[in-house]
């Protein structure tokens, strides 16, 4: 079979309602999202916070909470998360019940100005309206703050992982993680730059289809395209000598983008 060939391209992805579709998808899966999504390098959360210290975070479009756990293990930290949808937000406050949890949007956060140290977003700054996003952002952040977005990608890199990048790619946020793409400007902040962090996720066959499956595409696809993309990847980590049995580390690199509020 041809595993260069996107599983999913049948499903189209150029029409914002589609696009709106995926950004709610992930609400009735939030527990799969929390199990089976990867957490993000120390390195990389250090390099996005504030030259002056740690302080209050605000862990914006926070899902299931998976960055907002990486943040409070790095000690000598507040967070707090803002997350749309009720069902991901539960499952963040079932898990760290301890963190105040808010329902709000990028383009309207429900803090007050200048009441934050830094902004961190994993997996979510392509969702946003960028602009509106990032003057919200301003808003609530002290100067000198930082804004930090994250994802985490597959390691291209590796023969075998960009053969399954191939198969599995979806589309969304992989431009950012383009260094020739223009990093976004906002007359709030000084100039935004591009850091790259290893990174690994460690997976068996059946928790990387688990993984796969928590992706946006996949999640409104319908379900004969879903079961038939899935078995599609299943067939590929069974015959591939690097994933056919037991645990196996994935490869990621962990793209970050940051800036300091004027």
């Amino acid at each position: 079979m041809n595993y260069d060939q996107d599983v999913t391209e049948s499903i189209p992805d150029s029409a914002a309602e589609l696009r709106a579709a995926r950004s709610r998808s992930f609400g009735a899966e939030a527990a799969a999202y929390a199990e089976h999504r990867p957490d993000y390098p120390v390195a990389a959360l250090e390099w996005g916070l504030p030259g002056g210290g740690r302080g209050r975070i605000l862990d914006l479009a926070a899902g299931t909470g998976k960055l907002t756990g990486n943040l409070l293990s790095l000690g000598g930290v507040t967070v707090i998360a803002v997350e749309p949808d009720d069902g991901m937000r539960a499952e963040l406050s079932r898990r760290l019940p301890a963190v105040e949890a808010y329902p709000g949007t990028a383009e309207r956060i429900p803090l007050p100005d200048n009441s934050v140290d830094a902004v961190f977003a994993g997996q979510a700054f392509h969702w946003f309206d960028v602009s509106s996003a990032l003057t919200e952002i301003a808003r609530i952040l002290r100067p000198g703050g930082t804004v930090a977005a994250l994802w985490n990608h597959d390691d291209e890199s590796v023969p075998w992982v960009a053969a399954f990048s191939a198969l599995v790619r979806t589309g969304v946020s992989r431009g950012w993680a383009d260094a020739s793409r223009p990093l976004p400007e906002h007359p709030g902040f000084h100039p935004f730059d591009r850091a790259r962090f290893p990174h690994a996720h460690r997976r068996t066959a059946e928790t990387l289809t688990a993984t796969v499956a928590t992706h946006s595409r996949f999640l409104v696809a319908t379900g004969a395209e879903r079961a038939a993309a899935l078995a599609k990847v299943r067939e590929f980590l069974r015959d591939t000598p690097e994933t056919a049995d037991g645990e196996f580390e994935l490869p990621l690199v962990t793209t970050v983008i940051r800036a300091e509020r004027r």
